[in-house]
Parts: structure tokens; sequence; C-alpha cells
């Protein structure tokens, strides 16, 4: 494709060309951490009037973002693994059925407290089934769901090894003296850039709420192929932002735990 570019001036003009490029299939990997820490309660209640936990809000978000992925390309893959200590399979094959993703999506359970999680093993599962997506033209992206606030994951894994693109939404605590959530997501920012061959995200929320989950899982749904830096990502924008400034309201979607 040519595209022309006008200068200041009309008589100044400059060419350039978008080489084509295809955008691949995915088999996505989605990783839930079931340490104790996901058994925490959300501020948000579920159609019992009960509240919801961590992992029954997850599973909610996971099934939302399996229906949409696969209303924009059927032909897209996903399989399913937990992390504790280590990550470990729960389905080795990767697949677009609803209803497997649905059997085990909805058995997923915690586990008793994990202590630190080693992302190694993940990462070599990831390592393994991308060399086999991309004999198939196919690409392999990671979503991880880590909610331990005082443990930070560590991994021993190669700096030059980018077979897949890993993606984090960090669940979390506010901090106090039996936790440090900065902590942990500042490692987790540091294996996210120490993998990904595109463009990881990773998201953050220390609120309790559903709807800051299912909005972060909303976003992951772009494809790792068109994204932009995530700095540059500014939606969906806060309601807050479009009321005029004697309207607005305090927004609750603030977290603890920084960027920077």
């Amino acid at each position: 494709m040519e595209v022309v570019v006008q200068g200041e001036s009309s008589d100044v003009s400059s060419k350039y060309s978008l080489n084509p490029s295809r955008i691949c299939n995915e088999d996505i990997l989605l990783c839930v951490d079931v340490d104790v820490e996901s058994l925490v309660e959300m501020k948000s209640t579920g159609s019992n009037g009960r509240p919801l936990t961590r992992l029954d809000s997850i599973k909610q978000a996971i099934l939302m973002f399996i229906h949409a992925k696969l209303s924009i390309n059927p032909d897209h893959r996903f399989a399913f693994a937990t992390l504790s200590k280590s990550a470990s399979l729960l389905r080795k094959e990767f697949s677009s059925e609803v209803e497997s993703a649905v059997a085990a999506v909805m058995g997923l359970s915690a586990t008793s407290s994990c202590g630190p999680a080693d992302l190694t093993s993940l990462f070599q599962i990831a390592s393994h089934e991308a060399k086999k997506s991309r004999a198939q033209n196919r690409i392999f992206r990671v979503i991880l769901i880590y909610c331990r606030s005082s443990a930070k994951p560590h991994h021993q894994w190669p700096v030059n090894r980018k077979l897949f693109t890993l993606d984090v939404i960090y669940l979390h605590d506010k901090p106090g003296p039996d936790n440090c959530p900065q902590e942990v997501y500042d490692a987790l920012v540091e294996s996210l850039e120490h993998v990904s061959e595109y463009e990881g995200y990773i998201h953050e929320s220390g609120q309790g709420l559903a709807r800051v989950l299912y909005r972060h899982m909303c976003v992951l749904l772009s494809h790792p192929q068109q994204r932009c830096p995530q700095e540059y990502v500014d939606i969906p924008k806060s309601l807050n932002k479009k009321l005029p400034a004697s309207e607005t309201m305090p927004c609750d979607d603030s977290v603890p735990v920084s960027s920077q």
C-alpha cells in the first residue's frame, strides 16, 4: 500500500509504503494462580447475593474473554494451566470448543498457600507449545492471572529466548506490613519484558472490583501483532473524565502500586 504524506507547503510531499504482513491465529494459554489468595473476597456479589472470590471473578472473566475472542476469530485456540509453586497444564490440547473450555474453567479450584511462584516451568511449557504453534503459522500467547501480594514470583530464563507473548493481570491486596504488592508487580513487569516476543500488557488492581478485572480482560482481546505500546493505550476511558469539572466524582478504580 502506498501513502502520500503532504508537507506544510502544497508542493512538498513524500511517499512511503506499508509492507503487507500476515496476522496469525493465536494459541492462548490461560494460566490461573491457585494460591489460597485467589479465594480473597471481592467487593462484588454473585446472583445468590454472596460475595464473589477472586477465583469466581477470574472464571467469569476468562469465559467472557473466550466468547469474545472467538466471535472476533473462530480459529483462535485455548488451553489452560494452573500456577501453585510451579505451573501445571490442565488440558494439553489447544481447542476452539467452548464446551470443553467451560468445563476446564469451572473445574478450577484453589490450593493451600504456595509461597513464591517459580515461573520457569510456565515459560518452559509455553516455549515448547510455541514451537508447535509456529510450525502451524500461529503465534503463542500466555495470559497469567496472579493473586499473591506477599510472594514475589521468580524465574530462570534466557534473555534471548522470546518465542511467545506474556500478558499479566495482577489482583492484589493493599500494601501492608505483611505484603509487598509493589515488589511483586515489579517482578511481574520484569518477567513480561524478559520473555515477550510482541508487546505484552500488564494490568493490576487492588480495589477488589470485579468490573475492573473484566475491563482489563477486554483490553487483552487485542491481538499482539496489532498492539501499540501499553503507555499509549487510553481505553476504556474513565467516566469521570467525561463529566464537567463541577460534576466529577471520586474514582474508585485507582490502584496503590506504581508502574514507574
